[in-house]
């Protein structure tokens, strides 16, 4: 399977915070053939190692998050229109018009629907509509939904994924474009000779707690990490120094939660190998897999590579596949070139 496809399937299924085990099961489908053992721990990360060659090997650990924002209906009303919340951080201001899925007994489909701007005061048609006056239509009376649909079921955006001139737009980009990283730097490893243990994981619950980070990063105990999500992609309307281009390559994150020598491993691993890339600076906590990894026990040294993503948290989240591509490849090849001497240099004392 290419890159593409695996992407274009993953991002297809459903999978809120809380709720990603079906599109674990595809992850494994598809990566199983690429490592030499698979697992799920208690949060439902999928940990994917990949062994290397030679003694005392380290364990080298690729964390992608697979979840994805969402929402969950709350109420149910005596006409059958359903109440909700955000499961991570929505914007309320992208719902209004939406089909959704809701994720009851069985699959329900539903609109977002709100008062037209006819029936609007002057003042209303100015504003925002806040979540909690939004509300979803299914069609069905409160008695036909009964056992149907209840509170806590999970709901998502009806979105398929749409390929335009070498990009890609569609909803759970973040990060499931980060799942496919680990997917092609599987596919590249295959053809590498590689010291250290890499330990791939398929991580939950990133949106709402880093959970999945904190619990696998846990128990596998890397002796280094690299977390892979997206960053903000240029878009119109935003200053270009808070953005980065899409089909310019990977962004490698320097800060205050990146190790100063991973971070120069990547640049030099991407300028030996002429991949494209480009620089972000982070002075304080990522806000990504990444920081849960880094003070997990005594401290994992980490660092942090990102896909460019436009329209972050809607359902037409945008970015360039090549980038992912080369992502993948900067890893692999990173991964390949880890020796004693560069894991002696990760040590502060």
């Amino acid at each position: 399977m290419e890159t593409k496809e695996f992407l274009l399937e993953i991002v297809s299924m459903n999978g809120v915070s809380g709720f990603e085990q079906p599109v674990q099961d595809a992850v494994e489908k598809h990566c199983s053939h690429l490592v030499d053992e698979t697992r799920r721990d208690a949060l439902g990360n999928l940990i994917m190692l990949k062994k290397g060659c030679g003694q005392d090997r380290p364990r080298v650990m690729l964390a992608a998050h697979v979840d994805e924002i969402g929402l969950m209906v709350t109420r149910i009303d005596e006409r059958g229109f359903i109440n909700f919340t955000a499961v991570g951080g929505v914007d309320q201001r992208t719902l209004p018009g939406q089909e959704v899925v809701i994720h009851g007994m069985a699959d329900v489909l539903g609109v977002i629907g709100q008062k037209p701007p006819h029936l609007m005061s002057p003042k209303e048609r100015e504003k925002t509509v806040p979540m909690h006056e939004l509300y979803i239509d299914t069609g069905l009376s409160a008695e036909r939904l009964k056992g149907r649909v209840n509170p806590g079921d999970p709901i998502t955006l009806r979105r398929k994924p749409t390929e335009m001139q070498g990009m890609i737009t569609g909803k759970a980009m973040d990060d499931r474009a980060g799942t496919a990283v680990l997917f092609e730097t599987l596919k590249e490893l295959r053809r590498m000779k590689h010291w250290v243990d890499v330990y791939a994981v398929s991580t939950t619950q990133e949106e709402v707690s880093l959970g999945g980070a904190i619990t696998s990063t846990y128990g596998i105990m890397p002796d280094l990490g690299i977390a892979v999500d997206v960053t903000h992609g240029d878009m119109q309307g935003v200053p270009e120094h808070k953005t980065y281009a899409l089909d310019k390559g990977p962004v490698i994150t320097q800060g205050g939660n990146i190790h100063p020598a991973i971070y120069q491993a990547l640049l030099k691993v991407a300028q030996d190998r002429s991949l494209p890339y480009q620089t972000e600076v982070a002075p304080g906590p990522t806000g990504t897999d990444a920081w849960a990894m880094q003070i997990s026990r005594a401290g994992v040294p980490t660092g942090l590579v990102s896909i460019p993503l436009r329209y972050m948290h809607t359902s037409v989240e945008t970015l360039a596949l090549k980038d992912v591509i080369n992502a993948g490849r900067l890893l692999a090849y990173f991964v390949a070139s880890i020796d004693k001497d560069f894991m002696e240099g990760l040590k502060w004392s």
